[in-house]
């Protein structure tokens, strides 16, 4: 890779339109649900996957259904995105909302 070319490709990488939402892990095996919030959910999917094969995940009952039950007992779904305009003013405050009320609507753990 030359220099200009991965300079256009950080640019590229630095421009990209990040999407906030909610999304879910779903354990097929157990019939367990984690709910989460994300300021990007382009790039969540692979942070848990990571830390879960690592063993490092912070959430103790995800980590165990994951070593218990491994990778292909696991689905991630988007679960809602954001809008650009919902999130102008106090984005934490929208997705923690956004986030409750999907935790009173299918149950689950949050994460």
């Amino acid at each position: 890779m030359t220099g200009q070319s991965r300079r256009e490709a950080v640019t590229a990488y630095k421009d990209r339109k990040v999407e906030a939402g909610i999304y879910a892990l779903r354990c097929a095996a157990s019939g367990q649900l984690w709910i989460g919030k994300a300021p990007d959910l382009s790039t969540i999917q692979n942070r848990l996957w990571f830390t879960l094969r690592q063993g490092g995940n912070p959430h103790r009952s995800l980590q165990e259904a994951w070593t218990l039950y491994g990778a292909d007992a696991f689905t991630f779904e988007v679960v809602e995105c954001m809008k650009e305009d919902d999130l102008r003013f106090g984005r934490d405050r929208a997705l923690k909302s956004r986030l409750d009320h999907w935790l009173a609507t299918w149950g689950g753990t949050a994460i």
